[in-house]
């Protein structure tokens, strides 16, 4: 059974969208060898979107606490940086860039100059490790790596680095007043890499194009095509979006920073880790309308002793996204936060580029524990071990197929073809059911760790403890925790005769992966984990960690 956005027979406010001549308009169009729903009216490539955003003139597109960057500022450094790029460091159409950074104005603007110039951008993991990096720049052999200081200290001799705090002001002020950026790309042709860990390996670099993520732009502005439909009488230009999440993220770059620039609208981008004061003088001082936090963050607001202290009458639409939430957690949002009494919650994955479902105030009112309806243009297929379509009410693996979804795993033909099978549907790994037309989620991705919204492959850090001598088997579990979700823990079998202490196998972790990845909980044992007749360790009856360890310091700031 095939689902989609739910369609009516009876006339609807939405009908004038979404008809034939409407500005949302969706046909059946061949897209890498499958038919699927795309928009008729639609840019093909990122630098037309942004040649459009200079209409926007002097309108603030990037605040932040210390600083604001309007539109018209915004072009004129990305017109600059681009220049650069092509005429300093050959940078050409299909060549990679990766960025390295914490979340910061040059950030994006690195972005929006490769994309723009036909390369692809690569967004780094601003937590990796030197370890890490330097597995990432293996895989996507990027031309240059454009960092900040703490990250350019982790690329490796042999790639040129472009420091954001000293070579790049220099560059932009040589090729200021440089024309608007553009090139001869297709649809199809790659505009980003992101990386997401998956269950097996290291991460893997997703690969969008720009019809993904322009896709996603359309999809944005027909939801504020719908709340006008619906009652809400703010301009989109006058909206203002709190970014708190990685920019390497597609909850942060493609459904928020770069729909923003189609828009007009502001982007508050909070610097730095997250802090509950700092994110409230940023809502106060630039009126945020709109914020999409990730569960951890709702937490800390919870958790904060006195709300009242600071102005959040502007914030008016309170999402989460990126890791699963109960039910009882959101009622606690709903009780405890001034602005999340019309919560939403969402489901989709990096390969998804966007919202898989959303689950709207009414959904989780009638459904809770639901991830709602899949979103405009996205196909929705429960499936069976044999790829066979399921009936509504029967669990079984969650497929999609859609235009936003990915192209490949770059360099990774072979998890690609695991992945886009038949008619290029998207196996996800999440297991799941479907209940009156929505999405309900019985296990994320088999093992999966999922902390704070950041994935964690369990089989990475168990290869790394491996390495150890003191460790003859090892198996990691996502372990419940109240403010992050889940966090790792480790079940760590000595070698005979072998002594060490959880402290020094943190730190042989830490050595070689980013900080989240440390098990904080720990169980030494001289005990064989239990296995099933193939071999696999079977994970329900491994004894649970229980000794604790305060998790290594260290956040992408």
């Amino acid at each position: 059974m095939t689902t989609s956005a739910p369609a009516s027979d009876a006339p609807s406010p939405l009908d004038a969208l979404l008809a034939p001549g409407g500005p949302f308009e969706l046909v059946p169009e061949e897209v890498l060898g499958s038919v699927v729903p795309v928009f008729v009216r639609r840019r093909r490539a990122l630098h037309e979107l942004l040649a459009e955003s200079v209409e926007h003139g002097d309108r603030v597109y990037l605040a932040t606490a210390e600083h604001r960057v309007t539109f018209a500022e915004h072009a004129r450094r990305v017109s600059a940086l681009a220049a650069g790029l092509q005429e300093e460091h050959g940078v050409a159409p299909g060549d990679r860039v990766a960025i390295h950074a914490a979340n910061r104005p040059e950030w994006i603007e690195t972005f929006w100059a490769v994309t723009s110039l036909g390369a692809i951008a690569v967004g780094f993991n601003a937590w990796w490790s030197a370890a890490e990096t330097t597995a990432a720049v293996e895989q996507t052999t990027p031309v240059l790596v454009v960092a900040d200081a703490k990250r350019a200290a982790l690329v490796g001799p042999g790639t040129p680095v472009l420091a954001m705090e000293e070579a790049l002001p220099a560059l932009l002020a040589r090729h200021d007043g440089a024309p608007l950026p553009s090139s001869d790309v297709e649809e199809d042709d790659p505009a980003v890499i992101l990386f997401t860990s998956g269950t097996s390996g290291h991460p893997k670099g997703v690969v969008h194009t720009h019809r993904n993520v322009l896709a996603v732009v359309e999809y944005h502005r027909f939801n504020d095509a719908v709340a006008a439909i619906f009652g809400d009488p703010t301009d989109p230009r006058d909206k203002t979006y709190l970014l708190t999440m990685p920019l390497f993220h597609v909850g942060s770059l493609h459904n928020l920073a770069v729909p923003r620039l189609a828009t007009g609208s502001k982007v508050a981008l909070h610097l730095g880790a997250f802090d509950v004061d700092r994110v409230l003088r940023l809502v106060e001082s630039e009126r945020v309308t709109n914020w999409g936090a990730v569960p951890t963050m709702a937490h800390r607001m919870l958790e904060h002793p006195d709300l009242s202290a600071y102005d959040t009458s502007s914030l008016r639409a309170f999402a989460l996204a990126s890791a699963p939430s109960s039910p009882a957690f959101k009622q606690r949002l709903r009780d405890g936060l001034p602005f999340a009494s019309m919560l939403v919650d969402s489901y989709g994955l990096t390969e998804t580029c966007t919202a898989v479902a959303v689950a709207s105030p009414m959904d989780l009112a009638e459904a809770p524990g639901s991830l709602g309806r899949p979103v405009l243009g996205v196909q929705v297929e429960i499936r069976d071990p044999q790829g066979r379509a399921l009936p509504e009410g029967v669990e079984g693996e969650v497929c999609v197929r859609s235009m936003f979804v990915m192209k490949e795993y770059w360099g990774h033909p072979e998890a690609t073809a695991a992945a886009l099978r038949e008619d290029r549907w998207l196996h996800t790994g999440d297991i799941g059911v479907m209940e009156q037309g929505r999405v309900r989620l019985s296990s994320r991705r088999a093992d999966l760790i999922i902390r704070g919204g950041e994935n964690i492959n369990p089989g990475e850090i168990e290869a790394v403890l491996a390495e150890h001598p003191a460790v003859s088997d090892v198996v990691v579990l996502g372990l419940d925790d109240e403010a992050l979700g889940q966090v790792p823990g480790a079940v760590v079998v000595l070698a005979e005769g072998a002594q060490v202490t959880t402290e020094e196998l943190a730190d042989h972790v830490g050595e070689q992966l980013a900080y989240f990845k440390v098990p904080v909980r720990w169980r030494l044992t001289d005990q064989p984990l239990p296995r099933n007749a193939t071999g696999k360790v079977v994970r329900r009856e491994v004894p649970r960690p229980d000794q604790d360890r305060p998790g290594r310091a260290g956040r992408a700031d």
